[in-house]
């Protein structure tokens, strides 16, 4: 482990995570200016056997996985194989059915194009493949007009980016990601798990209160706030109430778009090798902390998209009240960008959480790239106050 003198205030809120009983295991990593300065991890990654976290030790992290594959397709249009801007029937021709001829591949990555939940149930047989998944969205009618609105699209965002991503290049996100991305820049990081990762990876433990997102702080002058003025959260209405029964309605467009494919049909939830080894492009990477931070490190350092590519992508595209999430949401091309859902320090900060606490981000007006990943999940679906805390740490240091 590792942790630079000028980098004691992240020691000392990763090891108050542990004292206060919130963490199982878990690690962080931090670059600055391309220098690992942070490399901490602690804990157990299998309650149940006692087997310690270590250095290596991966998890799954959920969502984390949309900022990785948004880069794979941009990626892609630096090329000139996809225009972000043209619509997705034109690589993808059956995408135009229900009325979709002119949805754009920016209305996928924002997260806008109407499509956030799967209509009919996914079978587990179709759990690792997602060509099927995709065609079944492909037929779909958008639940709103798209471009008008924007609705986190929790796991449908994944199938769609990787369909178009397939029908460009005939490889999905996860292979690419190994061959471009993550293998030769020496990353512990998959999107689909080898055989040999799994066994090494962290076990989840599913959290006891499920809650709805984000977390409501236990003091609200913990979490560290985006610079710049207040971010709204839909002025007077109770969106607290609103998600609270949200959560609690099995029909509501939350619990639709979250439980469909149901990771749940399977024994262990997200613990099972299926959904390790699936690779969705919108929950499927397993990864280290230093393997999700070095990510972002090489994002910032312009070693995987160019700078005028990231600085695009970075400007944000919708913001707003969320139909999925309720609170406001603010997305890039793929990338959160500071708002409720993720409160930065930084205006100049992207990124991308997940369900349960995993956190990346990078922020190139700062130099920094960040990494958390844990096995305790939190009750709440995009962050807590842990990575919270560990974010404002950083930032205290600089």
């Amino acid at each position: 482990m590792y942790c630079d003198p000028r980098f004691s205030r992240v020691r000392e809120a990763f090891e108050r995570n542990f004292a206060e009983g919130e963490e199982l295991g878990a690690a962080v990593a931090v670059y600055l200016d391309g220098e690992l300065v942070v490399d901490l991890w602690d804990g157990v990654a299998d309650r149940h056997t006692g087997r310690a976290w270590e250095a290596g030790t991966p998890a799954f992290a959920y969502s984390c996985t949309k900022a990785i594959a948004a880069t794979v397709l941009l990626r892609l249009a630096e090329r000139g194989l996809v225009d972000v801007g043209a619509p997705v029937a034109d690589v993808w021709p059956e995408f135009a059915a229900g009325g979709k001829e002119a949805v754009t591949v920016e209305h996928v990555l924002t997260h806008s194009c109407g499509l956030p939940v799967i209509e009919t149930p996914v079978p587990v047989e179709e759990f690792e493949d997602q060509p099927a998944v995709a065609a079944r969205l492909a037929g779909q009618t958008p639940l709103w007009e798209p471009g008008t609105a924007h609705g986190y699209h929790a796991l449908t965002y994944g199938f769609l980016v990787g369909e178009v991503v397939r029908r460009v290049t005939g490889k999905s996100v996860g292979e690419l990601v190994a061959a471009e991305i993550a293998g030769p820049l020496g990353l512990d990081l998959w999107v689909g798990a080898p055989d040999d990762v799994i066994p090494r990876a962290a076990r989840l433990k599913a959290p006891t209160r499920p809650r709805p997102s984000p977390e409501t702080p236990r003091d609200a002058s913990e979490t560290p706030a985006p610079s710049g003025g207040g971010v709204g959260v839909g002025g007077g209405r109770d969106l607290l109430g609103e998600m609270s029964r949200a959560a609690l309605d099995p029909g509501s467009l939350m619990n639709r778009a979250l439980g469909n494919p149901a990771i749940r049909l399977l024994e262990g939830g997200a613990n099972n090798p299926v959904i390790l080894r699936a690779g969705w492009p919108a929950a499927g990477v397993v990864t280290t902390a230093k393997g999700l931070a070095g990510f972002y490190r090489a994002l910032v350092g312009g070693d995987v998209l160019t700078s005028a590519t990231l600085q695009d992508a970075l400007r944000p595209r919708v913001s707003g009240p969320d139909r999925v999430l309720f609170m406001d949401t603010t997305f890039g091309l793929g990338y959160m960008r500071p708002s409720f859902t993720f409160p930065m320090p930084s205006r100049t900060a992207f990124g991308h959480s997940g369900m349960g606490g995993s956190l990346g981000m990078g922020d190139p007006g700062r130099g920094l790239a960040f990494g958390y990943v844990m096995n305790r999940m939190a009750d709440s679906l995009t962050g807590n106050l842990r990575g919270l805390r560990l974010i404002e740490a950083v930032y205290r240091s600089l």
